[in-house]
């Protein structure tokens, strides 16, 4: 059940292709660690802004901190993943929030590139992790990639879409 119908979505969309059409992209900013390193990535000194804020998203999560994760997200954010969509914080915080905080908490994330920008008050982070470990007695091997587009609110940065896909690279041929 959508509960705020296709225009918002819709606007959501509209804000990826704006990003996506902007020319901040032509030179955005990359940072890469880990074996697996795209082609032309560099390594960035340090985290600030957007890119702090999907990184404390996570750390929140890995360590289980739900209310911190929560605090870090719209309440009109919009979740896609694995087919599904979720379109509030509230919605996300009594459906997922507690499986993806234990799965976060068990299974580490390596990070393999990054890219990023912002144009005013609107920032997007995408990133590609290979995520490995052990959850609920089940072997994890999966390539995530990750697009999480944010707003400055009241001089914060608040993320207002995920869009999580993910791979089980223990089919993948090599």
């Amino acid at each position: 059940m959508v509960r705020y119908g296709a225009g918002r979505i819709a606007g959501v969309l509209a804000v990826v292709i704006l990003l996506i059409q902007s020319p901040v992209l032509a030179h955005p900013s990359t940072t890469a660690k880990g074996k697996d390193v795209e082609e032309g990535a560099t390594v960035a000194p340090a985290l600030d802004g957007p890119v702090e804020a999907v990184a404390n998203f996570h750390a929140a999560l890995a360590r289980s901190d739900t209310a911190a994760a929560l605090s870090l997200l719209a309440e009109d954010v919009i979740i896609f993943e694995s087919g599904s969509t979720e379109n509030s914080r509230a919605e996300y915080s009594s459906h997922h929030l507690k499986s993806d905080a234990a799965f976060s908490a068990a299974v580490p994330r390596m990070l393999v590139s990054r890219t990023h920008g912002e144009q005013g008050d609107i920032a997007w982070v995408m990133s590609v992790e290979n995520v490995e470990g052990t959850y609920r007695d089940r072997q994890i091997k999966s390539r995530s990639v990750e697009t999480m587009l944010l707003r400055r609110e009241n001089g914060s940065w608040q993320i207002f879409h995920i869009h999580w896909s993910s791979a089980d690279q223990r089919r993948q041929r090599s």
